[in-house]
């Protein structure tokens, strides 16, 4: 089974265009389900060989290891995708994994910063230091175009358009888009890319990156989330904060002015529409808070319950 796992990750990365960090998912999932079958069996046995009892032996298996049901819904995800390969290899008639099913998930709002509490993160970085300069243009980047922290580390030169005040991104599968930069972000970057290149010894060009840490080299998401817990703790911020944090505020602000839902999914680079609903959960959760807080005869919505 080993070899057809590396068979499968070489497909995913070549041939569709898989992350580094998709293709270690992917490993680790099907190790795991090779790993379970030795065990259960006393050998791995030839995916065409696996059947659908098997496979669901492996999901029970994990349910009382106490997995949480979204990482149990990523490994089957992992297994579906293998099997299906499986089949356009030939290394099966039919494929097991596709009668299982994914573990009810229980639907969490995601976190995120009022306007008021952006604003005190993004003013936090020092305007005279060359860091705090790169570091405010980070966070403005984030927050204005809805980037993944990825996608920002991944920014060249030549993806941003000053005159037009658009950025070309490339997400998740390599698909790009292209997502706005308001105005403070804009200032932001021309302010870095000032001091960067005041700093540089290197002539710049179109494949360079826009975030550099010390050392002149491609800054990583580990040193972004590393700076950003800096300032949590100087601005006293709420400690579940990250840089995704950033991303689900900016959807968050969009809906609840406004923005029409399928804008906001362009903007977020979301294949399907039912990523980006759950944004709309949190923007009636905020109007009802408002509409209570606000409305002589509103009253509690739990009052009413009872």
């Amino acid at each position: 089974m080993n070899k057809q796992i590396g068979q499968f990750l070489q497909y995913m990365r070549v041939e569709r265009g898989a992350s580094d960090h998709t293709l270690k998912s992917y490993r680790e999932d099907l190790q795991s389900l090779a790993e379970y079958l030795a065990d259960d069996q006393g050998g791995t046995p030839a995916p065409g060989n696996i059947s659908t009892v098997e496979l669901r032996g492996f999901v029970s298996a994990l349910h009382e290891a106490g997995y949480a049901k979204s990482s149990i819904a990523r490994r089957l995800a992992s297994v579906r995708s293998f099997f299906r390969f499986g089949q356009r290899e030939n290394w099966l008639q039919t494929n097991p994994a596709k009668a299982l099913r994914n573990p009810r998930k229980s639907h969490r709002l995601p976190h995120f910063l009022s306007t008021k509490e952006v604003a005190k993160l993004l003013n936090a970085p020092p305007a005279q230091e060359p860091l705090g300069i790169r570091d405010r243009a980070v966070l403005e980047t984030l927050y204005s175009a809805g980037l993944r922290v990825s996608e920002l580390t991944g920014l060249n030169d030549g993806d941003l358009d000053f005159p037009t005040g658009i950025v070309r991104v490339r997400g998740k599968g390599r698909r790009e888009r292209l997502a706005p930069l308001g105005s403070y972000a804009t200032r932001a970057l021309k302010s870095w890319m000032s001091i960067r290149e005041l700093s540089s010894r290197e002539p710049q060009d179109r494949r360079a990156p826009v975030f550099v840490n010390k050392f002149g080299t491609r800054i990583t998401t580990r040193s972004i989330a590393r700076m950003l817990e800096k300032y949590l703790r100087q601005t006293e911020l709420d400690q579940r904060t990250s840089p995704h944090t950033l991303r689900h505020s900016f959807a968050t602000h969009l809906l609840d002015r406004g923005a029409d839902i399928r804008s906001v999914q362009e903007l977020l680079g979301h294949k399907s529409l039912v990523t980006t609903q759950i944004y709309t959960h949190v923007s009636t959760a905020n109007l009802r808070m408002a509409y209570e807080k606000a409305h002589p005869r509103a009253g509690s919505f739990s009052d009413r319950l009872t």
